[in-house]
């Protein structure tokens, strides 16, 4: 027994330290092993008291960690890292694309936990720890949408977890919970709301956090409900709160929701309700690695939030590394799982247990260019892209214009009226063609290919003739092409009948989950990046001001960050237009607007820059022009070392 005992121990995976030591313990490739049983792990609950009172009944919340962690590493006084998925959809709503809840037997005792990184993770090492975010499941306080109680809920656990708050074996009782178990080394992972916390808790700067893997996440809740003052397709916060929380809170949190109704008014205003659930200024504060995740067609939590959120931890030099794929708000385990375990177990391997597996030295971009086909970039945006202003004109071709590096002459304009039933698929569709309802303006056939990657904006001056607008601008590659179909049911997905196994599993939690496979479509056109605004918040961030009929005003478009080649023989569109349906909702008048071209451009973040756009426009007088002044360069990477899923009144 005592050379088993031995053995076991020289398998058994380090206590986080130094990249020498881990990598001798991990073996030849660096990774952790299997080393672990499933079925005999440690499976309990804890409540960890916030140090906040949500709730308003004069005591602190606590919530609910449901834990599984490794026995023989505590039998054999191993400590392990932990990995967190902190969310609010547990019982309400399940997780992933099966949706699975938390389940529990007789005595309470955990028994499945949601997704698979218990049956990958644990046999390798690792303690997952659930958290019911405040007002969910076994949690006491209230949800408040991103807010203090959201992010304290899962803050207070990374604390607990490193010895700084207090914990119990029962929701109401005194028996105090230690977590002696771990290194005190978390990762926090999640789609959507979940990876929305991870954000907003690696924001706090909290000590003992070592990375987050954000996937579809929201950066600014603000940007998830309006843009620029327009408000999107997705109720308010107060309805989306009331739709996770459970049958008791929701009778308790009655002030709660109203605080989030009156402080988030549907003119479109930043109120600082708002400002208190925005993290990208506070990327300062952030130690974590962060490896991002985000569908470049995700009309749910749009490509906007991972934009300024990558850009402002490039400001910091926060270690990142980012892949973009072609879905909708979809997980990586759904539309690239075999690529996608290996890479985050190497990536948890290296942030958490410390091993010098050289993930971190590794291109720092992964984007999917096709259905299952992918590229990398060294940093991300690539070297060399620079913001470039491309400028609308008339074109041969009354009410089609032309996009290219000349401004138009002064006084040019052009013209379309508001028409709520229309979509930027419906305007791509006639983009040739003088129609009322859209100002279209596009590129020659392109004789080189043309990248862009990172965040575009639209300078727009306007005048309408009414007292209300709003307007939508839209990136468009002109061309046939094989695309993910994301405005399916399975947003670029197809689910299978048949399983696959990813780590053990016991009855109640088997670790196997449907396969899924690209679900693709042929398209004539691809709108790849998107913006709106309500013209009366032209002087965004200030509250929305009136507007007089036939004066002119000047706004910007924010367009969702993005990555994308348009070929050699297609064509770059911009269309600017009023409501894009189905997306925002509609002014409360359809004005006739007027676009001063010589007033109007687009600032779009190209590989190579204006010599590169002259060079695929070659042959188009305007890239003889002599370019104007320097825009700017996008901020470049450097080297690393959802539920907001479809809810009636909010998204997983």
């Amino acid at each position: 027994m005592a050379v088993l005992a031995a053995l076991t121990a020289a398998l058994l995976p380090p206590v986080a330290g130094t990249a020498s030591a881990a990598t001798a313990r991990g073996g030849s490739n660096g990774l952790s092993k299997p080393v672990y049983s499933y079925d005999r792990a440690v499976r309990e609950s804890v409540w960890v008291d916030t140090g906040v009172d949500g709730d308003g009944d004069g005591r602190t919340d606590r919530v609910a960690a449901d834990i599984i962690r490794p026995r023989e590493a505590a039998e054999q006084g191993r400590r392990v890292p932990v990995i967190m998925d902190a969310s609010p959809y547990y019982s309400c709503c399940g997780r992933g694309n099966e949706s699975q809840k938390k389940t529990y037997d007789a005595q309470g005792a955990p028994v499945q936990f949601p997704l698979y990184y218990d049956n990958y993770f644990v046999p390798r090492g690792y303690a997952v720890v659930l958290v019911d975010l405040a007002g969910t499941n076994r949690s006491d306080g209230c949800v408040d949408i991103g807010g203090r109680s959201d992010v304290q809920s899962a803050k207070a656990v990374v604390d607990w977890l490193n010895g700084r708050a207090r914990g119990y074996r029962t929701r109401g009782g005194q028996d105090a919970a230690e977590a002696s178990w771990t290194t005190g080394a978390v990762g926090m992972i999640g789609k959507s709301y979940d990876g929305t916390v991870a954000n907003g808790v690696a924001a706090t700067g909290v000590e003992g956090l070592k990375t987050i893997v954000p996937i579809g996440a929201i950066s600014s809740w603000y940007d998830y409900y309006f843009a620029k003052g327009a408000a999107l397709y997705d109720g308010g916060p107060d309805g989306l709160a009331d739709r996770v929380e459970g049958p008791e809170a929701r009778g308790r949190c009655q002030a709660v929701q109203r605080a989030l109704a009156e402080g988030a008014p549907r003119n479109g205003d930043r109120t600082p309700l708002w400002d208190a659930r925005d993290y990208a200024p506070d990327a300062k504060n952030v130690r974590a690695s962060v490896f991002v995740v985000h569908g470049m067609q995700d009309l749910n939590v749009r490509t906007k939030h991972f934009g300024q959120w990558w850009d402002a931890l490039a400001d910091e030099g926060v270690e990142r590394k980012i892949w973009l794929s072609q879905t909708g708000h979809v997980d990586p385990f759904d539309f690239r799982r075999a690529a996608w375990v290996p890479t985050l177990h190497r990536w948890f391997d290296h942030y958490l247990l410390g091993y010098d597996n050289g993930v971190d030295r590794e291109p720092m971009a992964d984007v999917e260019r096709a259905p299952d086909q992918w590229s990398t970039d060294r940093v991300w945006p690539p070297s060399g892209t620079r913001t470039t202003a491309l400028r609308p004109a008339a074109g041969p071709v009354a009410g089609v214009g032309t996009l290219g590096l000349a401004p138009a002459p002064r006084g040019t304009t052009a013209e379309f009226t508001d028409d709520p039933g229309l979509n930027e698929h419906d305007w791509a569709t006639r983009v040739d063609e003088a129609t009322p309802g859209k100002a279209g303006f596009t590129t020659p056939p392109l004789t080189r290919d043309l990248r862009l990657a990172g965040s575009s904006r639209v300078e727009l001056t306007v005048t309408p003739s009414t007292a209300s607008a709003h307007l939508s601008a839209v990136l468009v590659d002109l061309g046939p092409a094989t695309i993910r179909d994301y405005a399916a049911t399975g947003e670029g997905v197809r689910t299978l009948a048949d399983r696959d196994c990813w780590g053990s599993g016991t009855p109640g939690d088997t670790g196997c989950f449907k396969r899924t496979e690209a679900d693709r479509q042929e398209v004539g056109h691809t709108v790849f990046s998107r913006g709106w605004a309500d013209l009366g918040h032209y002087a965004d961030p200030a509250p929305a001001r009136p507007i007089t009929p036939g004066k002119p005003y000047t706004i910007t478009l924010d367009l969702a960050a993005t990555d994308h080649v348009v070929p050699v023989g297609h064509r770059l569109a911009l269309i600017v237009a009023g409501t894009d349906a189905g997306l925002i909702e509609p002014a409360s008048t359809t004005p006739r607007v007027t676009m001063d071209l010589r007033g109007t451009t687009a600032r779009l973040p190209l590989v190579g820059g204006y010599a590169a756009f002259a060079r695929a426009t070659a042959g188009d007088h305007r890239a003889t022009e002599r370019p104007p002044a320097p825009a700017g360069t996008p901020r470049q990477g450097i080297r690393p070392p959802a539920t907001l899923d479809h809810l009636p009144t909010g998204t997983r």
